[in-house]
C-alpha cells in the first residue's frame, strides 16, 4: 500500500500504459481518476478496477476542457497528490517532409501541450499545499529517435527536457517531477510505431531491445508505482529509461 490515501489523475488511463498505471495505483491504495478522451473506456476501466477509480472525459489537448477536469478533481477528492501526463498520440511513420501540418500539431498539442495546461492548471494548487508529484510519461523515441518517427520524437523529447525544467523550478515548492521512457509496448499505438504489424516487422523490433520482448501496462505501473510514492522523495529530474535495454 504505497500509495494509501493518495490522490491521483492518470490521463489516457482508458487503455495501455495509462491503464496499467491506473490499475497498479489502485491496487496500492491511491484513488484516481481515470482521465481520457475514450468515454466510454474510461467508464469500463474504472468499473473494473472499483470505488476508488473515478472516469472522467477530457481532451488533455483543450485548456476548458483540462479545467474542466481541475473541477471534478477538487470536487471529488480535492487537489491530486500525483499527477501523471500519460495521454499521447503518434503520426504515421513517414519522411519528415510529408507530415501534415494537422499531423504535426496533433502531435504536439496532446503530447507537449497537455503537459503545459496540466501544470498551468495543479501547480498553483500544488504550491500551498507544498507537495505534488508531476510523472510524465515520454518514450524511448526521445532519447534513442528512430527513422520516419521525426516529430513524434521530437515531441517526447520535449518531454523529457520538460520535465527537468518542472523539476528544478518546482523542487523549492516541494513538488517533484520525473519522467519514464517506456519502449513500444503492446498499446493501441504499437501498429502505427512499427507502420505494419507483421511477424516479420515484430521480430526486427524485438531485435532492438536486449530483453528481447516489448514494455508491458505493468511495466510502466511498477516504474510510475515507485517513482510516485514517497520511497522516491529524494529523486526529482530524472528520466528513468524503462526500455528492457533499448537506448544502451
Amino acid at each position: 500500500m504505497r500509495l494509501n490515501g493518495k490522490r491521483a489523475i492518470v490521463t489516457g488511463a482508458a487503455s495501455g500504459f495509462g491503464a496499467g498505471i491506473a490499475k497498479k495505483f489502485i491496487e496500492e491504495g491511491a484513488e484516481v481518476i481515470i482521465a481520457d478522451l475514450n468515454e466510454k473506456m474510461a467508464r469500463k476501466v474504472a468499473l473494473d478496477l472499483g470505488e476508488r477509480a473515478y472516469p472522467f472525459l477530457v481532451d488533455v489537448s483543450k485548456s476548458k476542457s483540462v479545467a474542466k477536469l481541475k473541477d471534478f478533481s477538487l470536487s471529488h477528492f480535492g487537489i491530486p497528490d500525483i499527477i501523471v501526463n500519460n495521454a499521447g498520440i503518434t503520426h504515421t511513420p513517414d519522411a519528415l517532409e510529408n507530415i501534415s501540418e494537422d499531423d504535426f500539431d496533433k502531435v504536439f498539442f496532446v503530447n507537449c501541450k497537455s503537459v503545459y495546461l496540466m501544470a498551468h492548471l495543479f501547480v498553483p494548487e500544488m504550491k500551498k499545499q507544498k507537495s505534488g508529484v508531476f510523472l510524465n510519461v515520454a518514450s524511448t523515441a526521445g532519447v534513442s529517435p528512430r527513422p520516419n518517427l521525426n516529430w513524434y520524437n521530437a515531441s517526447k523529447g520535449w518531454m523529457n527536457t520538460a520535465t527537468k525544467t518542472m523539476a528544478i523550478e518546482l523542487a523549492l515548492h516541494g513538488i517533484r517531477v520525473n519522467a519514464i521512457n517506456p519502449v513500444a509496448g503492446e498499446t493501441p499505438l504499437l501498429a502505427t510505431f512499427m507502420g505494419e504489424d507483421t511477424p516479420m516487422i515484430r521480430s526486427k523490433f524485438l531485435s532492438t531491445i536486449p530483453l528481447g520482448r516489448f514494455s508491458t501496462p505493468e511495466d510502466m505501473g511498477n516504474a510510475a508505482c515507485f517513482l510516485c510514492s514517497d520511497e522516491a522523495s529524494m529523486i526529482t529530474g530524472v528520466c528513468l529509461e524503462v526500455d528492457g535495454g533499448r537506448c544502451i
